[in-house]
C-alpha cells in the first residue's frame, strides 16, 4: 500500500475548487521541489495532519492553519484533506475491509479525508477534527485502531539527531529499538534454576537484565547498601503492620514491554569516529543525521505490520555536497523494496538543495509553484522518451538551479554565460535580484533543459510560469566572412553546398526567404507557454557585439584574452595592451571596410587565431563595467549598441527596460 494522491482544501496557502492542491505520489519516492514559500512544508504538515507520525509528536490545528481567502477578505471555516491509498495488498484490504472504496475497474483503494471545522464557543475557539472514509469523505469514521496503521515517520527540517538518538525516558531511538524484530525474537527468559553452565549471550535483553539483576543482588556493595536503607531509614520509618523495605535493581518495574522499554531508553546509539570501534569519540551534526536516517529506515524495513512510509525534510541538513550526492543515491536505490510483509517503503523530500535535486531522476520529482504541483514524470513534460536518460547524465548541480529560480536563461557556451549577468546588471536588471539563474548547456541539448519546464497539456495541468530564455547562435555567417576567419583560403572559390564537405553555413546558402525560414525553425523548436527562443541577429555572440556597434570592446577583449599571461605577471601593463589595440581596431576601421568585414575581422581573432571566448568575456565584462561607471558609455548608448535578441532575453526573464526616446 503506498500514499498515491492527496489532495488538500483550504489549508494554509491552499484555497478551494480550481486553487485547491492536488498531489499525485510515485510508489517509490517522490522529491518535492521548489522556491521559499511554494507550499512544500505545507504539504507534509497535510499528511502529518491526516495520518499522525511515530514520534508521537502532536500536530494540532492552528488558527492561521485555516485558509485566508483575498478575495473574500475572511478567513475560511473548514479545511479538507484527502489521502488516497492504492496497491493495497491482502493483509491492507483485510485490515481496513470496512473503509475500502471499490473503483468501476475492479480495484480497490482506501481514502481518508481529514476535516477541520472552526467554531466559536464565546472566547474559547474549538477546532473539531474528524476522519472518515470513502469518495468525498462520505464513508464511515475511521477508529483509532485503524488510524494507528497508516501513522508515518517524519524527519523535521534542521533536527538535532543526537539529542533523538540519546538516552532518555521516551528517547526515539528507544521507540525504534523496541519495534524492530531482532530485539523483539532474539534470546530467552532468565532462569536462575538453570544457572549452571548458561551461556549470557543465549538471553533476550529482558533475559539479561534478570541475569544482571541475581548478580546485582549478590553484590557485596549493593547487598550492605540495602540493608543499610532497610534497618537505618525504612524501619523507622514503618508501622507495624507495613513494613517498608526497598529493593535494588536495574529497570525492574512493570511487565516485560516496560523493562524493555526502559533498557532501551538507557541506550545511546554513536556512530563511531575513523579508526574508533567503541564509540569514545563521535562525529558531528551532518553524520548524526546519516544515522538518524538510518536507523528510521532499518524500522520501516522491519515491522511486520503498519504504514512505512518516511517525509524527510530538507534531508541535506548538515550535510556537505558529497555526502548529499550519496544519500539520495541510497534513498533512490532502497526505496520501492518489498518488506517481510509484503509492502515497500515510501519516502517523501522537500529539498532546496541543487545537489540532491541534480541526483534526483525526473521521474521522480515534483515542481511546486504557486501552490501547484507539476510533477516532471514522463507525459507530463514536453520532453521525449530520449531527453530522460539524456538529462538524467548531464543535469548536474549547476544546471540543477533551474528548479528553484523565478527565471531561467539557458545558453549554449560560457561566453554567455559570464556575459550576460554583467550586460543585464549595467542595463538595471539584476538577474540575481529577479531570480534568474544561467544555466550553460555546454552545446548540448539547451531544448531539452528548456522543456523541463513545458507542459504537455498545458489546458489540463496549467502552465508553470516560469520564463526561460534560450539563447542560441544563427550559425550563418556573411558572405565575406570565409576567407577573414580562415575558413577559405585567400583566393580559393567558394564551394558548392552540396558534394562538399564543409560544415560552416554562410547567407548565399539561403537565397530568398530560406534564411528567415532557417530562423523561424530554430526559434520554433524551443518555443511556447513561457519558454522562447531568442537567435542571434547575425551569427555568433561575438561577431553580433561586434556587428551591433560593440566592436571595439570585443576585439579589446580579444587583444587582453591574448597577452593573458603576461598581464598577469605584470599587471601595470594592461594600460600601455589596451592602448595598443585601440590603435589596432582605429586602423582596421580607418580603411573603409564595410561592417560585416570589420566585424567578420573582430571574430576571426576567435575563430581563425583561437583566442578564448571564455577569457575573453571576462575581460569584456569588466571594459563594459568601467566603461559606464567612468561615463565613457551611458547605459542608453550600450543598450543601443547590444544585440537586440541580447536585450529581448534579458526582459523576458526580468521585466521590458524604459522606452528609450
Amino acid at each position: 500500500m503506498y500514499l498515491s494522491k492527496l489532495e488538500i482544501s483550504n489549508f494554509r496557502q491552499f484555497g478551494e475548487g480550481e486553487n485547491a492542491f492536488v498531489l499525485e505520489l510515485n510508489r517509490g519516492i517522490t522529491a518535492l521541489v521548489g522556491e521559499n514559500d511554494s507550499g512544500k512544508t505545507a504539504i507534509i504538515d497535510a499528511i502529518r495532519m491526516v495520518l499522525g507520525t511515530r514520534d508521537q509528536e502532536y500536530l494540532r490545528v492552528q488558527p492561521n492553519d485555516f485558509h485566508f481567502d483575498i478575495a473574500a477578505k475572511a478567513q475560511v471555516e473548514n479545511i479538507s484533506i484527502c489521502c488516497t491509498f492504492d496497491g493495497l495488498t491482502s493483509a491492507d484490504r483485510g485490515a481496513f475491509a470496512e473503509y475500502l472504496s471499490y473503483m468501476p475497474t475492479g480495484g480497490t483503494v482506501l481514502h481518508v479525508t481529514w476535516t477541520a471545522k472552526r467554531m466559536h464557543a464565546g472566547t474559547r475557539r474549538l477546532i473539531p477534527t474528524e476522519w472518515r472514509s470513502g469518495d468525498g469523505g462520505e464513508g464511515p469514521v475511521l477508529d483509532s485502531k485503524a488510524r494507528a496503521l497508516l501513522t508515518a515517520t517524519y524527519l523535521r527540517p534542521l533536527r538535532d539527531a543526537e539529542r533523538a538518538l540519546s538516552a532518555g525516558r521516551g528517547s526515539r531511538l528507544a521507540q525504534i529499538l523496541q519495534n524492530t524484530k531482532e530485539i523483539k525474537s532474539h534470546g530467552v527468559a532468565f532462569d536462575s534454576a538453570a544457572l549452571a553452565g548458561l551461556d549470557p549471550a543465549s538471553l533476550s535483553l529482558v533475559g539479561l537484565l534478570d541475569y544482571t539483576n541475581h548478580h546485582f543482588q549478590s553484590n557485596e556493595g549493593i547487598r550492605k547498601t540495602r540493608e543499610r536503607l532497610n534497618d537505618d531509614y525504612l524501619s523507622p520509618l514503618s508501622f507495624a503492620n507495613d513494613e517498608l523495605t526497598a529493593h535494588i535493581a536495574v529497570s525492574g518495574n512493570g511487565d516485560d514491554d516496560a523493562r524493555l522499554r526502559q533498557i532501551l531508553e538507557k541506550l545511546d546509539v554513536i556512530l563511531n569516529a575513523p579508526g574508533i570501534t567503541d564509540g569514545l569519540l563521535g562525529r558531528g551534526l551532518g553524520s548524526n543525521n546519516l544515522l538518524f536516517m538510518a536507523c528510521e529506515l532499518l524500522l520501516l524495513a522491519g515491522e511486520e505490520e503498519g504504514f512505512p512510509l518516511l517525509m524527510i525534510e530538507e534531508p541535506e541538513a548538515h550535510l556537505h555536497p558529497q555526502r548529499q550526492l550519496r544519500l539520495m543515491d541510497f534513498l533512490q536505490s532502497h526505496v520501492g523494496k518489498t518488506k517481510a510483509d509484503g509492502q515497500k517503503i515510501q519516502v517523501i523530500v522537500t529539498t532546496h538543495s541543487p545537489n540532491l535535486a541534480s541526483e534526483i531522476k525526473l521521474d521522480n520529482m515534483v515542481l511546486i509553484k504557486d501552490r501547484k504541483a507539476f510533477p516532471l514524470a514522463k507525459g507530463k513534460t514536453s520532453l521525449t522518451a530520449s531527453d530522460y536518460p539524456f538529462l538524467e547524465r548531464y543535469l548536474d548541480v549547476t544546471k540543477a538551479n533551474l528548479f528553484f529560480a523565478r527565471g531561467v536563461v539557458v545558453v549554449e557556451g560560457p561566453a554567455e554565460d559570464i556575459l550576460i549577468p554583467t550586460l543585464a546588471q549595467l542595463l538595471g536588471r539584476n538577474l540575481e535580484k529577479y531570480g534568474v539563474s544561467i544555466i550553460d548547456v555546454k552545446g548540448t541539448g539547451l531544448g531539452r533543459f528548456a522543456r523541463i519546464l513545458q507542459r504537455e497539456n498545458p489546458k489540463a495541468d496549467g502552465e508553470i510560469g516560469i520564463p526561460v530564455s534560450c539563447v542560441t547562435d544563427m550559425d550563418v555567417m556573411p558572405d565575406c566572412a570565409p576567407w577573414i576567419v580562415g575558413a577559405l583560403k585567400i583566393g580559393e572559390a567558394f564551394p558548392p553546398l552540396k558534394g562538399s564537405k564543409r560544415k560552416w553555413r554562410a547567407k548565399q546558402d539561403f537565397p530568398g526567404t530560406e534564411l528567415a525560414g532557417r530562423r523561424a525553425d530554430i526559434e520554433a523548436r524551443v518555443s511556447g507557454q513561457k519558454i522562447k527562443t531568442f537567435v542571434a541577429n547575425e551569427w555568433t555572440l561575438e561577431y553580433d557585439l561586434a556587428f551591433s556597434g560593440l566592436g571595439e570592446f570585443v576585439w579589446l577583449a580579444a587583444h587582453l584574452t591574448d597577452n593573458d599571461d603576461t598581464l598577469l605577471k605584470s599587471p601595470e601593463k594592461r594600460d600601455a595592451e589596451i592602448a595598443f589595440a585601440k590603435a589596432e581596431f582605429a586602423a582596421l576601421a580607418i580603411a573603409g571596410k564595410a561592417i560585416e568585414e570589420l566585424a567578420s575581422e573582430v571574430y576571426a581573432r576567435f575563430m581563425k587565431d583561437g583566442v578564448s571566448k571564455a577569457i575573453s568575456a571576462q575581460y569584456l565584462a569588466s571594459l563594459l563595467s568601467e566603461a559606464v561607471e567612468t561615463g565613457q558609455l551611458t547605459v542608453a548608448e550600450l543598450r543601443q549598441a547590444l544585440p537586440k535578441y541580447l536585450v529581448d532575453a534579458i526582459e523576458h526573464v526580468t521585466e521590458p527596460l524604459p522606452v528609450i526616446p
